[in-house]
């Protein structure tokens, strides 16, 4: 269950190599949202130790400022559910295709040819 909160911030930070006050201002800055217990503790989940991979990734290796991973992850989120979207509207194609198909078997009936006797 990679959405299951896990994480307190300090384990988190080290997980991606950053600093715990970093993981603050991402959050500030709506980059990632984890979860809060009840005392209001921060708790991280796998997914949000990925997303924060992915942002130091694009801030180390990329350059992209804040502004620029925001974007960036705005539209790989976007792009994601344009991605689920397709596949539900396959799916639903598919078995619509299906549905047709076991109709029209149900309507076939077996063509035998037959022979007109020959005229002279």
């Amino acid at each position: 269950m990679p959405d299951r909160p896990r994480y307190m911030i300090s384990v988190a930070a080290e997980l991606v190599g950053m600093h715990p006050q970093t993981l603050r201002i991402y959050e500030a800055k709506g980059l990632v949202r984890p979860q809060r217990t009840p005392g209001g503790t921060r708790l991280y989940s796998e997914t949000d130790v990925d997303r924060l991979r992915v942002i130091q990734r694009l801030t180390t290796e990329l350059g992209l400022n804040l502004a620029g991973v925001e974007l960036a992850l705005r539209l790989e989120d976007e792009l994601r559910r344009a991605h689920m979207q397709i596949e539900r509207l396959q799916a639903q194609l598919r078995e619509e295709v299906q549905s047709v198909h076991r109709h029209y078997r149900r309507d076939l009936v077996p063509y035998r040819e037959q022979r007109l006797p020959e005229r002279r």
